[in-house]
Parts: structure tokens; sequence; C-alpha cells
């Protein structure tokens, strides 16, 4: 059934972004709070002064979480929570076998939540600390602490910086999914993941589930209201959970639609600029949106909340600079010679065909001619809750079949389009069977449908949909890196939880080519150069 989300009319809800919703929450917070006596409005991310930290003993951080800063070779940023408000947090580094370093001072977010009546004031303490001057290809390790709490005696965390640009790396593994959440599945996959080694893990949105609606909403349709309630708790234990692998892999993250978290400026996503640190290197309003490059492997994180059709409580938000900075960002990465794959990653699909989402038309419209125009490799994509993968396409037309071991050349065939979003949220189905590796069955149409800008379905019968699994899985990449003039090659491994795999494919590419782009102007480039 419905219930009412947080004071917000239905009516309103629906036609409302969700900048003008968190400025309704407000209004509405101060008011009720005045009538109770002063009780605190709905509030965002808040740099507390240094007198305003309490002493810190006998506070235990939690939660620790890795990630790249704008340049991978040389800088890495390290996130963690504790329990309340401490003094001079810091993280110590060290080479592998050396030295703890000096403190580095650390920066305390503190995140309050609270809608009068609705949500009880509660107040998250994250706290965020960069390393930067690193030697690329270097191995290291880390401590993280305050005032009375300095583990100098403990080996701490490992961590290792990107490899140097200019000449091919060793060979390396990344890893992906998306709609994770907190969950039994969700934690064998992050053990399952580690048993890759990963050089680091792409997450496609949707992330700890906080928000149980999906639509931008601080509570939306419910069977049991009184569980089924926006919950920033669940951050907590999300954070916990993915430390095991977190702590030293870095956890590349973009925004989905339940991600944005109305209770939050600007834009719902406060919230997600308290817990992570963002490598900043796209567009200043889209935190989630940015850019690195790992060996010859450029990546390129976007939030497709701004072109969405289905869920439009952000569309539009970054007025069209997004896309801008996309096609900026592609050009920039097709003049490096030393990179020869692109890959996206984003959360509402291009191409899928499941019962509850399929294909997202905003994707198709804003992005695609993008993808085709610069031969983008491999797009990655959350979501729908399954694994699916394309034949290769261009134009939204199969141009190269990609059966399960075989092979595609980007330049020649076009993009091949991935959906891995069955990170450890409940699972979707498909119209047709499931066909993967050891249940193949014959090539087919699939009667599916896409979003359109009215928010409407539209109806399709396609024949791009190559692999279909409907169970938890993830993505592992493996990346053979190669001298200039020879092949170079990005194979995906599709596994299943327990490590099965269920699909394989090869991309193929000469190594150390500016393909065919030095004819488009760049002019400057924010991202990692």
């Amino acid at each position: 059934m419905e219930i009412p989300r947080v004071g917000l009319p239905d009516t309103l809800a629906s036609r409302l972004s969700i900048a003008e919703q968190h400025e309704y929450l407000s209004r509405r917070s101060l008011l009720k709070g005045a009538a109770a006596g002063g009780a605190l409005l709905a509030a965002g991310p808040i740099l507390l002064p240094q007198a305003a930290y309490a002493a810190g003993d006998q506070v235990v951080p939690t939660g620790r979480h890795l990630a790249f800063g704008r340049n991978p070779r040389t800088s890495v940023r390290f996130g963690w929570q504790v329990p309340t408000a401490v003094r001079n947090p810091f993280v110590r580094i060290a080479e592998r076998n050396g030295q703890w370093s000096h403190k580095i001072p650390a920066e305390l977010r503190v995140l309050h939540s609270e809608v009068a009546g609705v949500i009880a004031p509660r107040d998250q303490f994250y706290v965020h600390a960069e390393a930067d001057k690193l030697r690329p290809g270097g191995s290291y390790r880390y401590i993280v602490g305050h005032d009375g709490y300095d583990p100098t005696g403990t080996s701490g965390y490992p961590f290792e910086t990107a490899p140097a640009r200019g000449f091919p790396s060793e060979r390396f593994t990344f890893t992906a999914f998306g709609d994770q959440g907190v969950s039994a599945h969700a934690l064998a996959q992050d053990g399952t993941i580690a048993k890759q080694n990963p050089a680091f893990h792409l997450l496609a949105g949707d992330i700890a589930y906080a928000d149980p609606s999906g639509a931008g909403l601080p509570i939306g349709p419910v069977a049991d209201p009184a569980h089924d309630v926006f919950d920033p708790s669940v951050w907590d234990s999300y954070l916990a959970q993915i430390e095991p692998v977190a702590a030293s892999v870095p956890w590349m993250v973009t925004t989905g639609n339940h991600d944005m978290e109305a209770l939050y400026s600007p834009d719902g996503y406060g919230g997600q600029i308290a817990r992570w640190d963002f490598p900043g290197s796209g567009p200043s309003d889209c935190p989630s949106v940015y850019s690195f490059i790992y060996g010859n492997v450029g990546v390129i994180s976007l939030d497709a909340n701004d072109v969405s059709n289905e869920i439009q409580a952000n569309r539009g938000y970054s007025s069209g600079g997004q896309t801008a900075w996309l096609k900026r960002r592609l050009k920039f990465l097709r003049l490096q010679s030393d990179v020869d794959f692109i890959v996206v990653f984003f959360h509402h699909c291009a191409y899928s065909t499941t019962n509850q989402h399929a294909s997202e038309g905003g994707v198709r419209a804003d992005w695609v001619p993008l993808f085709d125009q610069y031969h983008v490799d491999l797009v990655i994509n959350g979501h729908n809750h399954v694994y699916e993968r394309s034949d290769a396409l261009r134009a939204n037309h199969v141009t190269r079949p990609v059966p399960i071991g075989g092979s595609v050349d980007p330049d020649r065939d076009g993009t091949v389009y991935a959906t891995v979003g069955g990170g450890g949220r409940s699972l979707y189905s498909f119209p047709v069977a499931d066909s993967y590796l050891g249940h193949e069955t014959p090539h087919t149409e699939v009667p599916s449908y896409y979003w359109s800008p009215d928010g409407t379905k539209v109806t399709e019968t396609i024949t791009w949909s190559r692999v279909r699994y409907t169970g938890y899985s993830f993505v592992a990449i493996d990346v053979e890196p190669a001298f200039r003039g020879r092949k170079t090659t990005l194979t995906l491994r599709a596994l299943k939880e327990d490590g099965t795999e269920i699909d394989r494919f090869t991309i193929e590419r000469t190594a150390g080519l500016q393909r065919g782009f030095s004819h488009i102007g760049v002019g400057s480039d924010s991202g990692d150069e």
C-alpha cells in the first residue's frame, strides 16, 4: 500500500525534483520543529569546528574503504566511520615493509538526519584523508586513528597505486557489479570478489538501499510501513559489510536511483558526499561523475539519474553539463596512445530485457551515440537485478554476434553492454528463458520495451540479448596489456556468487594506436592526465 512520504503529499511528490523535495522537507521540518519546541530539521553534512570534537578515547574506527584520487598512480583517498566525533583524526602510510609516516590530517564530516516526528535525530561521523605524491605501482599499507587511538603496533591494511603510464603494465583484473545492498548474498559476493585479487572494483549504483523506494522520495510504497522507511543506519551496516574488501581495494562507486536521498541537498547527494570521496575529475555539480586511467584502460563513471526517462526526479539536474563533459572526456581518452580500452559504467541500462526496468531510452538518446562515435569498448550497468550481456551493437543494432567464448573488435564491430545488477539485492526476471554457459538456449527474438521521455513504455522486439542469468553474479575483467603494435586484450568473465563461470568473451585491440580521432579538437580536460 501507499503511505505518506514524510509529510510530502503524493500528488506533490510526483512532480517535484529532488532539489524541490529537499526544500519542501526542510520547510516542513522547521515548522514542525518550532511547534514541538525546537526539534532540529533535516540536514546534510556538517563540518564541525575543531573545538567541538570530543576526546577520542576508546573510539574504534570501522567501515574503512579506499578510492583513487584524481591521479590513481600517485593519490589514494581513505574513508572510514567513527561512532562519535573524534579529535585530530589522521591516516599514516608506509611502504609495504617500511616505517609509518607522520600523521596525515583527516577531515571529519558529520551527517545529520532528521525529519520532525518521522525520522529521529541521528548523527553519523565519516572521516576522510588523502595521501598524495605516492610512487606509481607502489605497494603500501596504512592505519587510521585519532587522539587516543594510534594503532602503530599493527600491520595495517595493504594497498597499491596504479602503474605508471607510458609502457605496458603487468596483467591485472578489476571487478564490477551493481545493486548490492546489505544481505547474505551481498556478503558472499564480496568474498568471491576478493578471490579475484582485483586492482579496483566498480559499483554501478544502488549501493546500500537506505532509501527503499528508489523513486527519489524519503519513503516509498511498502507492505510494512513500520520498517520500510528511509533509514540512514543502513549505511553503517553497509560500510561494515564491505570493509574486508574495500579496506584494500579501491571501491569506485556511482549513484543509482536508490542513492538519491531527498533528505540531503544538493540534488539528494549530500549523503553520498559525506560518505564517499569521489576523484573530483568530472563536472563540479555531479559528484559521482569522474574518470581515471589504470594501465591501458580508461574508466568513466556517469550518473544516469541525469538522463533517466523512467525515474525523472533528477532528470536534467546538470543542465547538459554531464553529457558535454562525457564527450570531451571520450575525445581525450581516444587521443591517448597508451589508453587502448574505454570502459564506461553507470546505473540505468542502455540495453536490458527484464520485466522490471528493461532499457532506458534517455541513455540511448543522449549517450549511446557518443559511445558509438568514440568506439567505447564496454558499458557496465546495474538497475536490473540480473546478468545480461548484449552482442556488439552500434546505433541500436547488432553489428556482430558475440557468443559465449567469442571475441570482438570494437573499431570494426561496436560496443558490448553488460547488465551486472545481481550484486546482492532481490532478483528480477526475464520474459524468456535464461541462456548462459552450460544452459545455452537457441538465440531468439525477445519481447521487451524501453522508457520514453514522457515516462511511458515503448514496446520493442530485439535480437541483441545474447546471455541471460537470473541469479547473483558479478564480472571479473582481465586485462592483458601489450607493447605498441601487438595484440592487447580485455576479457570479461561473468561469475556466480560461488565463482562458477557463466559467460566469457574477449575484446581485442592493437596496442598503442590513436584510433583516428586526432582531427577532433580536445581543449582542456580536468580529468586524470
